[in-house]
């Protein structure tokens, strides 16, 4: 290796970085999952009538009795719509800050964005019981703000990353990072129907928002936005990360926006997304409610079994990056066709299973076991169309990203609110309603991707200066 050794990893302020990130995504990513548990329980499940007094469709699992004590959080009437726009409206803030996010990042620096971001989501976390108290209107107001906050984390962290991951440890760093979205899922899901069962909902809020206010002070005291910025970093250290990081393509400051609007591949990787993510987030804001509603689990039991399908996507979306990486390196298999095989696999085989979870009927466990797999083989994808920005223009990668985001959040808009409208009186029959229309838009992108994608850097993304080589 040219310029100074290696640094070693123990103790390093760079993974410093991984493992606080890490944390940061952790804390965005249970706080945007935590209120699809606890509605289950802020819903007031006397006046069911549609259903002759048993509140499921499928007859209820024992579940045991709960704790004696006496439950002051309070109950809401919300019919079906109302609890859709409550649990879509994060993402409408969510949308407003992708594209500005990256671009603040920029000017003012990674640190402090991401920080605020979150810290904002905290504020309004812990202030959602007085909301709901308020009425339905103020909790989508602290929702939406929520989304705001959270909205700039990912473009915030890939621009802290241009500053502080050496190429050859990118996807490691990368990788330890984003893990800890999933595990905030993963742990938060079950974990709020744990602190629902033995205390109340509202303390799901304020759990979850009590780590994200450790998390700020710890970021605020030993993150920088730069190695040369950083008091404390071995000298050692911040000479490897900035000569390996200084041969980098630098971003040019022009922009080439025109080229960029008009790319296909870039449009394919829209439609992916978009398509993907309307499974995603439908199942993500709704399957505690499906697992309540129709499948009859005590909110206890739900919040685990909601965390099962991922589980299994983190886990097939880390196997699917080896694999990927292996075919590309010592097979030789082209880039374009290793990411459509990865999109068609995390995009039809969720779509055949979602469809076949509705036909399960009352079989709990036929209709766990295919929603899993559903979610599981969605982690695929991973290693499909989600990281195709960096083969077609790795110098503005975080702009794309910003981009395809943007239309991909839009599912998380619209889905729940649909799901919600057209699953007004809880039957099987509308739910496979919802699984039909969502594995439709899977198919319809998948074969968009596969006939439109690109494996190869584009054209306009190579600065005249570095033409030659691929």
């Amino acid at each position: 290796i040219k310029g100074p050794a290696l640094s070693p990893v123990c103790c390093s302020s760079r993974y410093g970085l991984a493992l606080l990130s890490s944390y940061g995504f952790f804390v965005v990513y249970s706080l945007r999952v935590n209120l699809s548990v606890a509605m289950v329980d802020m819903l007031n499940n006397t006046h069911h009538s549609s259903i002759n007094h048993s509140s499921s469709v499928c007859p209820a699992h024992a579940s045991p009795t709960r704790p004696q004590h006496n439950h002051t959080a309070s109950v809401y009437n919300w019919d079906s719509e109302t609890q859709g726009w409550i649990l879509g409206s994060f993402f409408y803030g969510y949308i407003l800050t992708q594209i500005p996010g990256g671009y603040l990042a920029g000017r003012y620096g990674p640190k402090w964005l991401m920080g605020f971001g979150i810290l904002g989501t905290v504020v309004f976390t812990l202030l959602t019981p007085v909301a709901a108290d308020l009425g339905a209107s103020y909790l989508i107001a602290v929702r939406v703000f929520e989304g705001i906050g959270e909205g700039v984390t990912f473009p915030a962290m890939y621009t802290m990353w241009a500053a502080w991951a050496p190429p050859l440890e990118r996807s490691r760093l990368l990788t330890i990072s984003y893990i800890g979205a999933q595990l905030g899922t993963v742990i938060a899901l079950p974990v709020s129907g744990e602190i629902c069962f033995y205390l109340d909902w509202t303390y799901v809020f304020y759990i979850f928002g009590a780590f994200g206010l450790v998390w700020f002070v710890l970021w605020a005291l030993f993150v920088f936005n730069s190695p040369n910025t950083h008091p404390r970093i071995s000298e050692r250290e911040r000479l490897y990360i900035t000569s390996s990081l200084k041969n980098e393509l630098s971003t040019s400051t022009h922009i080439p926006w025109g080229s960029i609007v008009t790319s296909i591949p870039l449009w394919a990787i829209v439609v992916a997304h978009f398509s993907y993510n309307w499974t995603f987030y439908t199942l993500l804001t709704l399957l505690p409610t499906y697992m309540n509603d129709i499948l009859g689990f005590s909110i206890q039991q739900n919040g685990m079994l909601s965390a099962l399908p991922y589980i299994g996507c983190a886990v097939l979306a880390v196997l699917s990056g080896q694999i990927a990486d292996y075919l590309r390196e010592s097979c030789q298999c082209p880039t374009v066709r290793v990411r459509k095989v990865a999109s068609l696999v995390g995009m039809i085989g969720p779509a055949v299973f979602l469809v076949a979870a509705g036909y399960t009927g009352c079989n709990y466990t036929m209709a766990v076991t295919f929603l899993t797999i559903s979610s599981s083989l969605g982690g695929v994808s991973a290693s499909g169309f989600n990281i195709n920005h960096l083969d077609i223009a790795p110098s503005y990668a975080g702009i794309l990203l910003g981009i395809t985001n943007t239309f991909a959040t839009i599912p998380g808009m619209v889905g729940p609110v649909i799901a919600r409208a057209l699953t007004k009186n809880n039957t099987i029959e509308e739910w496979q309603i919802v699984f039909y229309i969502a594995a439709t838009i899977n198919l319809l992108g998948a074969s968009f991707y596969t006939l439109l994608g690109q494996g190869k850097v584009q054209p306009w993304a190579v600065h005249t200066s570095y033409s030659h080589g691929d």
